[in-house]
């Protein structure tokens, strides 16, 4: 695999948008510490008086916007190579030095606590650009602890958050997966070749080597990643004592907007109503590749290995501004820029952040991660992608930045949406059965299996692992293997035969340091779903959805659902997903049968 000095600069980002130099950086670095101080020396122990308070807020955006480019550029640049050792050294120098500046600042939200909820209801009719902010200060009350122990946890946030880049650091800088061999050909291995190629590999051999060797090295790390894991959900339970919540997901969800009953809906009805269908869909595979049994390690095939299309970076372009043309000019033109501007990191390196990711820094413009296969899949990841950047782009031209990002359980509609345009737009243009059932089959194999199937299991192995951790009752590298495993069988059923290296698939995954990120993403697809459909019939209905797109984090879920017409306060709209997932099969099944009596004809 190349490494990040071999790669192409027309495949890599260009984050001069954000910092021109690294002098630059350095600059900025310097003189957010310096208003910070100012800021501590201006407002502390005043925030009582209203008009104090309205002023403390608006410089107190200003920092947040200069922090959250220092932190932008020190992650974007280290996810591009973990293995870089002057990214390393940014980032620890940026932490050191805003460390101790960021518990100076806890005072602000330790101050506003402290004041009556009159004078709260003054300044917010005084200033209802901070509306969202101080009600969402007045709601945390409750759970707020003295100032001085606040200082105390944001002193210690850089220990407390120290998991995650600890996972990413195991995953991706420290794991050597080296090479196997088939037939006495050489074929090199890496987490991200695993990921995005091995584990689509048509052929068997060659993919279940992969599997096997890939699961092999996993396993050598699986003890000190259980063992990070566990420090991770201790520090959640921690808080979630201290601030007086009853359980750890009762906190969790509390930062969401959403009940308990939302939460284990998502979860309960795609385990039980979902998974028939897509048992079906995995005899569909077994059968395309006369297979024997189905296993684990076959789930990622696709129905049509031979039809998907190549395609460059420019094609996709084409695709995604024709494809996303409903959301506007204004919304094509930002995709155009994204690629004249070099907002995407196309590179596969050594050492690059697996999977893709969006990041939008406050009043630059999104930034786009994916490890570029020329696949014609490629065109849903950077839909899915510029979904997120469009969401942003627009919110971040109506609110503040305190006021743009929505509940995290509402975070991958803008994302699946964008896919399922794409999908009804390929659709409107298939001139063959086979570019239907393509289309079909990778929405199932991607959007749906991705989003609603994946993402769900993890969820499902979350709600039990947070249950133990509750209970007072530890984990370790087998128990978390062990459940993980218990879910693929109840999910699959006799459909899959789930191996000795399946339940490790728990270690694949940073959303678990996220706290209840996994289910999110069927919750977003659940809205994206009905959205689309309401789109296809109702063209004039995206009009709506550009609304919610502006409303960022106004609202909560519910509310943002409600703005599109969407009622999720109910099981209707995923009931409904769940039909339209069997109804893909069903397609899936039709299509395939009539290609196959067309071909013995």
């Amino acid at each position: 695999m190349l490494k990040r000095s071999e790669v192409q600069q027309k495949d890599t980002w260009d984050l001069r948008s954000i910092f021109k130099s690294e002098e630059e950086f350095e600059r900025a670095l310097h003189k957010y510490v310096e208003n910070a101080e100012a800021f501590s020396a201006k407002y502390k122990g005043k925030l009582h008086q209203g008009d104090v308070m309205i002023k403390a807020l608006e410089a107190h955006r200003e920092l947040l916007e200069q922090y959250t480019h220092l932190e932008t550029y020190v992650h974007l640049n280290i996810s591009t190579d973990l293995h870089d050792p002057e990214h390393n050294e940014r980032r620890s120098r940026f932490v050191a030095r805003t460390a101790e500046v960021q518990t100076s600042l806890s005072f602000l939200i330790s101050e506003i606590s402290a004041v009556e909820t009159e004078t709260i209801e003054e300044v917010i009719s005084a200033s209802p650009e901070n509306r969202h902010v101080l009600l969402e200060i007045e709601k945390n009350k409750k759970h707020r602890l003295h100032e001085k122990s606040e200082e105390t946890i944001k002193a210690l946030s850089p220990v407390i958050h120290a998991t995650a880049p600890l996972y990413n650091k195991l995953k991706l800088a420290d794991m050597d997966f080296g090479s196997f061999e088939v037939k006495g050909k050489t074929y090199p291995l890496s987490f991200v070749l695993f990921e995005n190629e091995y584990d689509y590999e048509e052929n068997r051999d060659i993919r279940r080597k992969a599997y096997e060797v890939f699961s092999q090295t996993l396993s050598k790390y699986q003890h000190s990643m259980a063992f990070n894991y566990q420090t991770h959900l201790m520090n959640e339970k921690i808080m979630a004592r201290l601030r007086g919540f009853d359980s750890t997901i009762s906190y969790l969800l509390d930062k969401q907007d959403v009940t308990r009953e939302m939460y284990d809906r998502q979860i309960d009805i795609i385990m039980e109503e979902l998974a028939p269908a897509m048992r079906k869909y995995a005899g569909l595979l077994k059968k395309r590749h006369g297979l024997e049994k189905m296993t684990f390690n076959d789930l990622k095939l696709v129905i049509d290995p031979d039809f998907e299309p190549d395609i460059t970076q420019e094609q996709s372009r084409e695709y995604l501004v024709k494809g996303l043309e409903i959301l506007g000019e204004d919304y094509t033109q930002m995709i155009e820029r994204a690629f004249d501007e070099r907002w995407i990191d196309f590179a596969v390196n050594d050492g690059k952040a697996s999977g893709a990711f969006c990041s939008s820094p406050y009043g630059v413009h999104p930034y786009i991660l994916i490890s570029w296969t020329s696949k014609m899949r490629e065109v849903f990841v950077l839909a899915h992608e510029l979904g997120h950047a469009g969401h942003f782009y627009r919110a971040q031209k109506k609110q503040n930045i305190t006021d743009c990002r929505p509940s995290m359980y509402f975070i991958e509609a803008p994302s699946t949406f964008n896919e399922l345009l794409m999908a009804q737009h390929l659709l409107s243009e298939s001139k063959s059965d086979r570019m239907t059932r393509w289309i079909y089959s990778t929405m199932i194999a991607r959007t749906y299996y991705h989003n609603f199937v994946t993402h769900l299991q993890e969820a499902h192995f979350q709600r039990k692992v947070y249950a133990l951790i509750d209970q007072g009752k530890g984990i370790s590298a087998q128990i978390l293997k062990d459940l993980y495993a218990d879910t693929l069988r109840q999910f699959w059923g006799d459909a899959v035969e789930i191996d000795e290296y399946a339940g490790l698939t728990w270690m694949r995954q940073q959303h678990y340091y996220k706290g209840l990120y996994p289910y999110t993403y069927s919750a977003g697809l659940t809205v994206s779903t009905v959205m689309a459909q309401k789109v296809k019939e109702h063209p004039e209905a995206i009009e709506q959805w550009k609304e919610v797109l502006d409303a960022g984090g106004t609202k909560n879920p519910v509310e943002l659902a409600a703005l599109a017409g969407i009622d999720i306060s109910n099981a209707d709209a995923l009931k409904e997903t769940v039909s339209f997932i069997t109804f893909l099969v069903d397609e899936i099944e039709r299509l395939t049968e009539k290609l196959e009596e067309s071909k013995e004809r």
